[in-house]
């Protein structure tokens, strides 16, 4: 004889509400207080290399920013070290500060929006200047 199955299928999926889920302002929220923090990170290495009052600010205006965004929790603050390439570093910050600034403009986040820009600003001006590109020859 048949007999209906009591139970729901291993195979089946959860419903929505049987697992957290994020908006995508949260997402973007949390992926903006990670690539600021890890800016932070870097311009505090920077700041013991050479020490210079503006990368002190920077690092300041990155810390509140990085609170703002993860509702009031402070982020974890590296030691400057006197160790590290000064133009890799420049390098570093300059990347971590562009794509900053794509999650701030696509968030709206005009605040973090300017200070990633004037941060690459300011870490694109230390660099040393990369190398000429190769001319690409003709007779390919």
């Amino acid at each position: 004889m048949y007999e209906a199955i009591r139970t729901k299928s291993v195979h089946s999926t959860p419903a929505a509400s049987d697992f957290p889920h994020r908006s995508r302002e949260e997402e973007l929220d949390i992926q903006l207080a990670g690539h600021l923090a890890a800016l932070l990170a870097v311009t505090d290495e920077l700041r013991g290399t050479a020490p210079d009052p503006g990368l002190d600010t920077a690092a300041e205006r990155l810390a509140a920013e990085v609170t703002r965004l993860r509702d009031g929790r402070p982020p974890v603050r590296a030691v400057p070290a006197a160790s590290g390439d000064p133009a890799r570093l420049h390098r570093r910050a300059h990347t971590l500060a562009g794509r900053a600034l794509v999650v701030a403009a696509s968030r709206a986040d005009t605040a973090a929006a300017i200070l990633a820009a004037e941060r690459m600003d300011a870490h694109a001006g230390s660099q040393t200047a990369p190398a000429a590109p190769r001319q690409l020859s003709a007779a390919r």
